[in-house]
């Protein structure tokens, strides 16, 4: 769809405002039909609390969480199809299932796989036909067991024990490597005319070329002049069996000063991915500290990526290509073999270093 933004009118900027109210934003009344100051206020805070990021603007990405907030479990039959649920009622079913100890995967909203067989097992557990249907009796039993209070889920513990599994080093290891759009999407472009697609291509190449040489077996997600949807580069990270996943972004805004590196990992209200949160933490330290450019932190993003693949996965972001000093650096191979050597130095201390680096916070 056609990115909405203030001063848009019509009927779509009124389902958008039914849909921003009904989830407990104030919008202006005076502002019906119309995309105003209230309605850009409440789409922003809506954007903050979903962990996207935050312009003001209802394009796709933000439209589709706006149509998952929506749902509530037990609103709708849920079960195993293709294309898959999407929606707020599966993220609460997952966290429901894995405080049972059901492994329903991370909560991601995603009715997929795994959740289809936590629901089977807990139906059998119940005495309830395990047909994989969540329909009104299952939500009841859900309802009547489903424990007081917070805790470490099934996917949480999954998780943490799959970083105790890790290999000690990088021989052998699948790291996929994600070069930020391609084909006819250039990204954004630079004042000297750097693009996005070019600047994260090459990063991309000086980082497989590191992690072959360091014994690793790295592959790309996109090849140099295409341009595969997120759908396909996830698919492929996933078949494929990645261990890990680096994506290659560079930032950009309107004001031509705006600087730094960051990393960003999986994550939206009340959950992250804390293999995701520690792999973005050990690559962030280790640019910062080689690259000396402003440190613009980690973060969790529910970016489409990151949601819909199977391993750690974090984007990186190691300078703004629309400050020109930056995207000076970005056309120099020193500099790339430099954020290349870094983001490997990381990779190779989460892979050496496994669970036992994990703080006692991440473990719950």
């Amino acid at each position: 769809m056609e990115s909405l933004v203030s001063g848009a009118r019509g009927d779509a900027v009124l389902d958008i405002q039914a849909r921003l109210v009904a989830l407990g934003y104030p919008i202006d009344a005076s502002e019906h039909g119309e995309f105003g100051p209230t309605t850009e206020r409440a789409v922003r805070a809506f954007q903050q609390r979903r962990q996207l990021l935050v312009d003001g603007a209802v394009g796709d990405h933000t439209w589709e969480e706006l149509v998952e907030a929506g749902y509530t479990l037990g609103d709708r039959l849920l079960y195993l199809r293709y294309p898959f649920f999407r929606g707020d009622d599966v993220r609460t079913l997952q966290g429901a299932l894995g405080l049972l100890g059901f492994d329903a995967g991370r909560e991601d909203g995603i009715f997929g796989e795994r959740t289809d067989r936590a629901i089977r097992e807990f139906q059998r557990n119940v005495g309830l036909p395990p047909d994989g249907i969540l329909g009104a009796t299952t939500v009841q039993a859900i309802g009547r067991l489903r424990p007081v209070g917070s805790g470490p889920g099934r996917a949480t513990v999954r998780e943490a024990e799959a970083l105790r599994r890790l290999s000690a080093t990088l021989q052998g290891a699948r790291i996929a490597v994600d070069a930020a759009f391609g084909g006819e999407d250039l990204g954004a472009v630079g004042p000297t005319g750097l693009s996005e697609a070019e600047a994260s291509f090459e990063l991309a190449s000086a980082l497989v070329q590191e992690l072959y040489g360091r014994g690793a077996n790295p592959f790309f997600l996109r090849l140099p002049d295409s341009g595969p949807s997120i759908g396909e580069r996830a698919a492929a990270a996933n078949e494929e069996g990645a261990e890990v996943l680096i994506s290659l972004h560079m930032n950009s805004h309107d004001d031509p000063a705006a600087e730094g590196t960051s990393t960003y990992y999986y994550g939206r209200e009340g959950w992250v991915s804390q293999a995701g949160q520690w792999l973005a933490e050990l690559i962030q330290t280790e640019l910062i500290a080689r690259l000396g450019l402003k440190d613009g932190r980690t973060h969790p993003k529910a970016l489409p990526l990151l949601r819909e693949t199977q391993m750690p996965a974090v984007q990186v972001e190691p300078c703004f290509i629309t400050n020109e000093r930056e995207e000076g650096l970005l056309r120099e191979n020193s500099f790339r073999r430099l954020v290349a050597t870094a983001i490997a130095d990381a990779i190779e201390a989460f892979f050496g270093k496994r669970a036992q680096g994990l703080r006692p916070e991440q473990a719950g």
